[in-house]
């Protein structure tokens, strides 16, 4: 195990704010075993006071939002106000599973020569969530709430860039009066993952994070026959025909690319317009690029700031750069961003060749990719050449083109005439290289239970 310190840095400075100890060995099995020994006592606890440590859990978020919220900002960037609308989306997931958890956890009847045939909902034990930075709140919460509300107990390794937010997730539960051991953050690197997910008291693990890190913790996942879910890369297809509201349509293209400074798995990063009405779409979404503010995340009016790190900064700046050899063209103005710290300028990139970054490769920062087609069939046709399949989005009023876009995209959701979201009403996930299996809703709640078929004669 390393004794070196790991470093938070502030993106927008460049300047160290922390720094954390990783656990020994001896820390991580003191963990591993007070998470199993919790497991057989929360297990037993009824729903009226999972539903209850819930609330209190939303309650903690509520009133300490503006508090975990700047230590979001100051570790990986986002704009303040959208770090705190993610931390109160938190306490929604919270009160979701409290109100509904029961009822997702019905038993399931069927009719048989049995007296009595039923499926029941039981937990599995400990679960391993392997988180990413982007939100570093939400990503979890959307794991914890459903399985902690299903009776398992949770161990969250979670990016080594917010460990503090990794350090007030586990805060809140404490707070909110989860027995300890319930809810415990592990500050391990990557390298300890793979031990983790092997030791037999962990029965199951959830990744959100790139395609290599899935495929790694798959493998290992599938080694030791354990169930594991995957929420991994996305670069959505946004659709926009002539029969669309532009005045929403270019609203709702603007946010869903530069929302969390163009850090989303779900954000719309490909945009195919008609032929129609690709000018008009086109000046429009241009000046509203040209127009957002990029500041101090601090700033209560800052549309944009910097990227999480200096390498994710580098690496857009290369696919930027790829795209442009490759034939694309900047739509955008140029403007000056600071040089301390991990920033870029928000671009529209149009008509990029195939095979370049702008149409094969998930590019995770402000930089949308635009290009005109000439027909419906057109655009799902480019769309689905993507190796991503997380959401799509169409904007139409025209119930045919509604209709063959919710049937031939390629993705785990189509929202039409609004961006993609995740809610905790609605199941949320992948299919293709963008992962397997559902979080939220009931699916998430249902992601690590054993479904236990009982039939009494």
């Amino acid at each position: 195990m390393p004794d070196r310190q790991v470093q938070s840095i502030n993106p927008a400075t460049g300047e160290v704010i922390e720094s954390f100890t990783p656990l020994t060995h001896a820390a991580i099995e003191t963990a591993l075993e007070n998470a199993s020994e919790r497991f057989r006592t929360w297990r037993n606890v009824s729903l009226d006071e999972r539903a209850e440590l819930l609330n209190r859990a939303a309650d903690v978020l509520e009133t300490k939002a503006a508090e975990y919220a700047r230590d979001i900002t100051l570790e990986m960037g986002k704009p303040l106000s959208q770090a705190e609308a993610e931390v109160k989306k938190c306490a929604t997931a919270c009160r979701h599973y409290a109100e509904y958890g029961a009822t997702y956890l019905q038993d399931e009847t069927f009719h048989t020569e049995a007296r009595r045939a039923f499926v029941r909902h039981l937990p599995m034990g400990p679960v391993l969530a392997v988180m990413p930075w982007n939100f570093p709140f939400w990503q979890v919460f959307r794991f914890a709430a459903p399985a902690l509300m299903a009776g398992n107990v949770g161990l969250l390794k979670h990016a080594s860039n917010v460990w503090r937010s990794a350090l007030n997730i586990e805060d809140v539960f404490r707070r909110a009066g989860f027995p300890d051991g319930c809810f415990q953050t592990l500050l391990i690197g990557s390298s300890e993952v793979e031990g983790v997910i092997r030791d037999d008291r962990v029965k199951a693990v959830t990744l959100t994070g790139s395609g290599p890190a899935g495929r790694s913790v798959a493998a290992i996942a599938g080694d030791c026959i354990k169930p594991s879910l995957l929420e991994l890369g996305g670069s959505d297809a946004f659709i926009v025909m002539p029969s669309a509201d532009l005045d929403k349509a270019v609203k709702s293209a603007v946010t869903a690319r530069i929302q969390n400074s163009g850090q989303s798995c779900i954000a719309g990063k490909r945009f195919f317009v008609h032929a129609d009405i690709f000018e008009d779409f086109s000046k429009r979404f241009v000046k509203a690029f040209d127009d957002l503010k990029v500041d101090d995340p601090m700033k209560a009016d800052t549309d944009i700031g910097p990227l999480a790190t200096l390498a994710i900064r580098d690496e857009l700046a290369d696919q930027i750069e790829r795209s442009l050899k490759g034939g694309a063209e900047s739509l955008t103005k140029d403007r000056t961003v600071p040089k301390k710290g991990a920033w870029i300028a928000p671009q529209i990139l149009a008509e990029a060749h195939s095979g370049t970054p702008s149409t094969d490769e998930e590019m995770f920062g402000p930089v949308a990719n635009l290009w005109k087609v000439p027909s419906l069939d057109d655009a799902i046709s480019r769309a689905n050449r993507s190796q991503f399949g997380l959401g799509s989005v169409l904007f139409s009023k025209d119930d045919a083109e509604i209709d063959q876009a919710i049937r031939q995209l390629e993705a785990g959701a189509t929202f039409v005439n609004s961006m993609v979201a995740s809610d905790p009403r609605l199941p949320f996930g992948g299919i293709k290289q963008s992962g397997y299996g559902r979080e939220l809703a009931a699916d998430g709640l249902r992601a690590f239970v054993n479904r236990k078929t009982v039939s009494v004669a």
